[in-house]
């Protein structure tokens, strides 16, 4: 019976320690990878988003968008429209739960 109990609470704590650890290494590797530089490839694919998200800002929409582009997207839209009702498309639609 107390051998029974003992094991019972080694595997309590042993689950206990093991979500603590899991918690601090989880919170260790995302402070690491904040503070550490990183590679070249990553570094130029993030200044890439970085840079068409200002040139997206500046032109207010899609960069180096044609007048194909916004043709099609008018059409998609207009589609769109037909198919399911009238209301704005570019927009996320609000739920309302009562």
């Amino acid at each position: 019976m107390i051998l029974r109990q003992i094991l019972r609470l080694s595997s309590l704590f042993h689950s206990a320690v093991s979500v603590h650890l899991r918690r601090n290494i989880g919170l260790s590797a995302i402070v690491f990878n904040k503070t550490k530089e990183l590679d070249p490839v990553q570094k130029l694919f993030l200044d890439k988003i970085r840079e068409y998200n200002t040139k997206s800002k500046q032109a207010g929409g899609p960069v180096d968008a044609g007048p194909d582009f916004q043709k099609d997207m008018s059409e998609s839209l207009a589609r769109l429209q037909r198919a399911y009702g009238e209301g704005d498309l570019t927009k996320f639609p609000e739920f309302k739960f009562e």
